[in-house]
């Protein structure tokens, strides 16, 4: 892979497809190794927009727009962020040449929705999921759960992030508030959600895969040590690296991880989703981009996920080797206000071992990830102490 020099004819140019905090950190990673990079969100200023050579605000999910962007711009590579995007004209930009998608355009268009990645899993790959069926309206998803998924199910919108619209429904009469939720919280389809049926495991995981390039220009797979990580309402509020497995669940986790990233091809990170239960484990989902539970590695690999990516995408060698056990904990807004600040950072870092990423969000809500504490330490449930305790520290406030 032959680099150029940023802003310069020689340049080699990426566009990030969603630019939030996740983003923001390809977008350093990247420019580290000389790429230029232009940062697309929905709103201005998002936190991707403050380091990236170039921005802009559109609505991804407009594919006339999507597409005059691209030809504006001609970037090399396309690197969608989110899961809100003209995934179809995605597949035509590639198939037209005009820029190669990580990891493809087809995998962008199957993991835009859960039912897309749970079809593909679960009745193409033949890999064990929890129960489940597809629903587009209230009635639909009464007869599902009485068909078969039964109680407690969790109830997700086929197309969201972070948790929004998830929710666990015990009994019937949660049934209207589950189903009014889930439209509320999808990004694009508001009309149709997955219904799952509960499994009681023991964790569950992210089990970061890297798909790179071998000198020789063979594919390669790369694992991440297990990361562990604590959701509510399906929202990340904390996670640690690594998490402890026995050696068969390590294995079948992998092999999971293998075949459905096989399948989707392509090159960088892949976060896929699992659950396990002694040696016992089943495929959750699959983000074909870095995790919000792997910010994590931002204290506990000698590469990062973000750099990860980054060489992987480039065609460069990949490092996924464990430096310290570490934890994250995330920080949230706490309150409705535009431009908040925030007190309590350098009690936070006094914390042994200690991290904070706050991430520049021009909007906070009461719930929305604005930062993450970081921590590490010679046992990761001490990394968990700490990283709570930074995080508890910083205390968002009006400005």
């Amino acid at each position: 892979m032959k680099l150029g020099t940023p802003l310069s004819p020689s340049a080699t140019k990426v566009m990030l497809l969603g630019s939030g905090e996740l983003g923001k950190e390809v977008i350093i990673a990247l420019q580290r190794m000389g790429v230029e990079v232009i940062a697309v969100d929905r709103y201005p200023n998002a936190p991707g927009h403050q380091v990236a050579h170039r921005h802009h605000v559109i609505n991804m999910a407009d594919a006339k727009a999507l597409r005059a962007l691209v030809e504006q711009e001609k970037p090399h590579f396309i690197v969608p962020e989110i899961e809100a995007i003209a995934t179809d004209e995605l597949v035509d930009i590639e198939e037209d040449g005009l820029a190669i998608v990580i990891p493809t355009a087809r995998a962008a268009w199957l993991t835009m929705n859960r039912e897309g990645i749970r079809r593909l899993a679960a009745e193409e790959l033949g890999l064990p999921t929890s129960p489940y069926a597809f629903a587009d309206s209230l009635e639909a998803l009464r007869a599902a759960i009485n068909d078969g998924i039964g109680y407690p199910c969790i109830i997700k919108p086929v197309m969201s992030s972070s948790g929004k619209g998830q929710s666990k429904v015990n009994g019937p009469d949660e049934l209207e508030a589950a189903w009014k939720y889930a439209a509320s919280g999808g990004r694009v389809d508001q009309g149709r959600v997955i219904v799952e049926g509960f499994i009681r495991f023991d964790y569950e995981i992210t089990q970061l895969t890297v798909r790179s390039r071998r000198a020789n220009g063979e594919m390669e797979t790369h694992f991440c040590e297990p990361i562990g990580h604590v959701q509510v309402n399906g929202d990340y509020v904390e996670s640690w690296q690594p998490q402890p497995m026995s050696p068969a669940a390590l294995e079948t986790a992998r092999g999971m991880a293998k075949a459905v990233t096989d399948n989707l091809g392509g090159l960088g990170i892949f976060g896929v989703e699992l659950f396990i239960r002694g040696d016992q484990v089943w495929f959750s989902e699959v983000s074909p981009r870095p995790h919000d539970t792997g910010m994590v590695t931002m204290c506990t690999q000698r590469l990062n996920e973000f750099e990860l990516h980054a060489r992987a995408i480039l065609g460069l060698p990949v490092d996924v080797s464990l430096h310290r056990p570490g934890a994250s904990a995330v920080i949230y807004g706490g309150l409705d206000a535009k431009g908040i600040a925030f007190e309590g950072v350098d009690e936070a870092l006094r914390v042994p071992e200690s991290d904070i990423r706050l991430f520049g969000k021009p909007e906070a809500f009461p719930r929305r990830r604005m930062g993450v504490a970081l921590a590490s330490a010679d046992t990761v449930d001490e990394a968990r102490r700490r990283a709570r305790e930074a995080a508890f520290r910083v205390k968002p406030v009006s400005a």
